[in-house]
């Protein structure tokens, strides 16, 4: 296993439709989910909380 990668395990729950259309999405773009899941965890908006004094 690439050790660079290798700073946090997730395990998460998917509905059957939604393990079904992740599969048929990595299928069809022949991407592993991994880099799907990736791609879309860092295409989140994040908010800078502003620094309460």
């Amino acid at each position: 296993m690439n050790k660079k990668w290798a700073v946090k395990r997730l395990t998460i729950n998917l509905t059957a439709s939604e393990a079904e259309k992740l599969e048929k999405y990595c299928s069809s773009t022949g991407r592993p989910a991994t880099d799907v899941i990736r791609e879309l965890i860092r295409s989140l908006a994040t908010e800078e909380t502003p620094n309460a004094d």
